[in-house]
């Protein structure tokens, strides 16, 4: 028989989740020099310190402003003033890098800060508890703590994939997390037997 969650246990397994993708995304930062953390890895410029940026801008945003309450120092993020559309102006990729004046060490502990700022929120709010998301469409403004928990979620796990891709091409470094990387336990060379035998299969449709 199917067990249905209540609002509670539902809330506790989206978080759970979204604390998995924070923790996923800081780990594939880990090792890495400034120089390699800024490097942008793909033609649109993603980086490793920009992926933590946006997704602490993206906890600040949604998880705060969204339900009234804005980040204690907002001069600390000035960036948010394109989201919140007060600044047109304003670099609409902002939160996609760190500037030279943002050491990574201070961009993760924004990021970690971030996490606590986000988690009261949702400790203090029921998953119905409306919200206001003024960067969104005319229509779909207005929302819940449940939609903005789930858009939040999808959207960090998302840049965590993205962080394994790009951590990937920087070092080698490969895996889902730390307790488990998710991987065939495999030497070099039968890693690079499985990559040709994917090229071979690729390079047989010949467009």
């Amino acid at each position: 028989m199917a067990t249905t969650l209540g609002p509670t246990d539902l809330k506790t397994v989206l978080h759970r989740q979204l604390q998995r993708g924070r923790d996923a995304l800081v780990w594939k930062t880990e090792g890495l020099g400034e120089r390699a953390l800024r490097l942008p890895r793909t033609p649109t410029g993603t980086n490793l310190l920009g992926l933590v940026k946006h997704c602490a801008s993206v906890e600040i945003g949604y998880l705060g402003l969204t339900f009234g309450r804005p980040w204690p120092d907002m001069a600390e993020v000035p960036w948010l003033a394109a989201w919140s559309l007060d600044d047109p102006a304003a670099d609409p990729q902002a939160d996609w890098y760190a500037t030279p004046e943002e050491p990574a060490e201070h961009v993760l502990d924004l990021y970690r800060r971030a996490w606590a700022f986000a988690d009261a929120t949702i400790a203090e709010l029921l998953l119905d508890a409306p919200g206001r998301v003024p960067w969104w469409g005319e229509g779909r403004r207005d929302t819940t703590l449940a939609v903005v928990l789930v858009h939040v979620l999808a959207d960090v796990q998302r840049h965590a994939g993205h962080a394994d891709i790009l951590r990937e091409g920087a070092d080698g470094a490969v895996g889902l997390s730390r307790a488990a990387d998710n991987m065939p336990g495999w030497e070099e060379q039968e890693r690079a037997a499985y990559v040709e035998r994917l090229r071979a299969i690729a390079e047989a449709f010949g467009d």
